[in-house]
């Protein structure tokens, strides 16, 4: 599986991509908001993409469909309760759903709601397995769940899904905000080494050269993962003096993403 992670260098900061068939040149490309770069990379690498899939519905990650479909004629695919909110799409996903691009790559589709009830994010059946996230997961953070989404069931996707992936999952994201989240870490868990050295590592980084961190990596530095250290609960205790004295990561969950609103 060839994975082409291209920066639109927007005032939003996506990320678009194209999952590629080494053998045949196939590709799906994910969220393809800036559709010339896009466009101009497959032709550039002699791939043919044969599909777009959106993660969920929100104008910058379908803003791109139309003209790549008409440059292409690939086909349409999004979460299945998202007919209403994605125009035309052709092929409506539900939890387990296997893609094919190609003859050698397979990515399965899982349902994860949070940041809207109709988002979905994708992992690779690779030696080497991938999770391309959208907006429910980021490098070092969590995505809002301002326009049609719920904390709840973000909280629910991260406990059940996310945080049960294999520590070498590779992770793609739908934007670059890593140093902006590094720092919500460290103002929530002050002695976090680990997110302190990545912060120095990455402060300067080419966002058209950005890291791939995996899901043991998020384990240490992303605040939403690390709801049982006790420098997390007594910082939040700080802005909620009646947090109960052993809170439930739900609890710890909610109050993060409360505060990350706000930072």
């Amino acid at each position: 599986m060839i994975v082409e992670q291209i920066w639109t260098g927007n005032n939003y900061r996506n990320f678009n991509y194209l999952i590629v068939c080494p053998e045949t040149g196939e590709a799906m490309a994910i969220d393809p908001l800036d559709h010339e770069k896009c466009l101009a990379k497959a032709k550039e690498k002699g791939w043919q993409i044969t599909q777009v899939l959106n993660t969920h519905e929100h104008g910058d990650h379908t803003g791109g469909n139309r003209q790549v479909i008409a440059a292409t004629g690939a086909k349409l695919l999004a979460h299945a309760n998202a007919k209403d909110s994605i125009r035309g799409i052709d092929r409506g996903l539900v939890a387990g759903d296997v893609i094919k691009v190609g003859k050698t790559v397979e990515i399965e589709a899982m349902d994860t709601p949070g940041h809207t009830m109709c988002h979905i994010c994708l992992k690779t059946h690779t030696d080497q397995p991938s999770l391309f996230s959208g907006d429910t997961l980021f490098n070092a953070g969590a995505g809002n769940c301002h326009n049609g989404g719920h904390p709840e069931q973000m909280y629910e996707t991260f406990a059940k899904q996310l945080d049960v992936l294999p520590d070498d999952t590779l992770l793609y994201p739908g934007h670059e905000y890593l140093i902006g989240n590094l720092k919500f870490t460290l103002d929530r868990e002050p002695d976090n080494e680990r997110a302190r050295e990545l912060l120095a590592e990455v402060e300067n980084q080419d966002p058209d050269q950005a890291l791939v961190t995996t899901m043991g990596q998020e384990k240490e530095v992303n605040t939403f993962f690390r709801l049982r250290s006790r420098s997390v609960i007594e910082e939040l205790r700080k802005s909620f003096p009646d947090l109960p004295n052993d809170p439930t990561p739900r609890e710890v969950f909610l109050k993060l993403r409360e505060l990350r609103n706000s930072w």
